[in-house]
C-alpha cells in the first residue's frame, strides 16, 4: 500500500525536481500539501499522481502537435559579409 503522504524529498524525487521546486508548488497550489506536528510538512500524494498525469497529457499533445507544424532546423546565425 502507497503512502498517503510524501516527505517533501519523496515527492521531490517522484516529480524530478529540486525540494524547493516542491515548497514554490506547494506555495502556488500546484501541490496540496500539509503540515504534520512541529512543522513538518508532508504532500498529498494524490496531488502528485495528478501533477504526473496532467504532464504526460500535456506532454503528448504538444509532442503530436509540434510533429505537424514544426518549422525547419535552421543553422546558427552567421555574419553575413556585405
Amino acid at each position: 500500500m502507497e503512502p498517503v503522504l510524501l516527505r517533501i524529498l519523496e515527492a521531490a524525487t517522484l516529480l524530478k525536481v529540486s525540494k524547493w521546486t516542491i515548497y514554490r508548488w506547494i506555495e502556488e497550489g500546484r501541490l496540496r500539501a500539509t503540515k504534520i506536528g512541529q512543522g513538518s510538512v508532508r504532500v498529498f500524494r494524490t496531488s502528485v499522481d495528478v501533477l504526473i498525469e496532467d504532464a504526460q497529457i500535456d506532454h503528448g499533445d504538444v509532442q503530436n502537435e509540434s510533429a505537424k507544424t514544426a518549422a525547419p532546423v535552421r543553422a546558427k546565425n552567421r555574419k553575413r559579409k556585405k
